[in-house]
């Protein structure tokens, strides 16, 4: 999936970045769109699963268990997208310092 546009991507050097940067930059990007794709199936999915539940009468609200447990999937998937990795010279000062305490 992608391969001839990450083929591209390895042609060289650009204006804008190093192939590493840009190969970087492109699998962010991507990661963000399967992200948007993975929060709109959930809502629509468990959507109907909600009027399902609502036209055979409610009662028990199941929807509820898959809401949670897929919630939970959706939000690690979220952290792990939108929260940076990076080890920034910061963090390492920070540490450094916080050892010689």
């Amino acid at each position: 999936m992608g391969d001839d546009i990450a083929g591209q991507a390895k042609a060289g050097p650009t204006s804008a970045g190093t192939t590493d940067e840009r190969d970087w930059a492109r699998k962010k990007i991507q990661r963000r769109r399967e992200l948007a794709t993975h929060a709109t199936a959930y809502v629509v999915v468990n959507l109907f699963l909600v009027l399902t539940w609502w036209f055979s009468g409610g009662g028990y609200f199941w929807p509820g268990w898959v809401i949670a447990g897929w919630g939970v999937g959706l939000v690690l998937d979220a952290a792990s997208v939108l929260i940076p990795k990076e080890i920034t010279e910061d963090q390492i000062d920070r540490e450094l310092k916080n050892r010689k305490r």
